[in-house]
């Protein structure tokens, strides 16, 4: 009996540690999906190899001293989605063509 308990215990802290991670990823797959929008957006716009590689390596650079492995790369992601929505292309296109734009570009869908 006291064994059972103890089983049944063990089963809800991994069904909980599962339902974390799973929403962990969610997050990061959001967060996949909207770099991957900007860059797209930005391809369409036609930014040059130059600036989007700056963004880039600028973006690595400021993560490069926080914390090691998954966290900084989750910190490297989030800065990039931050640095690629300000980037000014993005900024400079008339709002209803931006809005155009936003809704022509339908969910991507990535297969694994």
């Amino acid at each position: 009996e006291l064994q059972k308990v103890e089983e049944t215990e063990l089963l809800k802290v991994e069904l909980q540690m599962l339902e974390t991670e799973r929403v962990r990823l969610s997050l990061v797959e959001e967060k996949l999906l909207d770099v991957l929008q900007l860059l797209q957006q930005l391809r369409e716009l036609n930014i040059s190899k130059r600036a989007l590689g700056k963004i880039l390596l600028s973006t690595l650079e400021s993560c490069r001293d926080s914390q090691p492995g998954k966290a900084q790369l989750f910190g490297v992601l989030d800065l990039l989605q931050q640095e690629l929505a300000a980037c000014e292309l993005l900024h400079q296109q008339p709002p209803e063509q931006a809005q155009s734009r936003r809704s022509l570009a339908g969910p991507l869908v990535i297969s694994c």
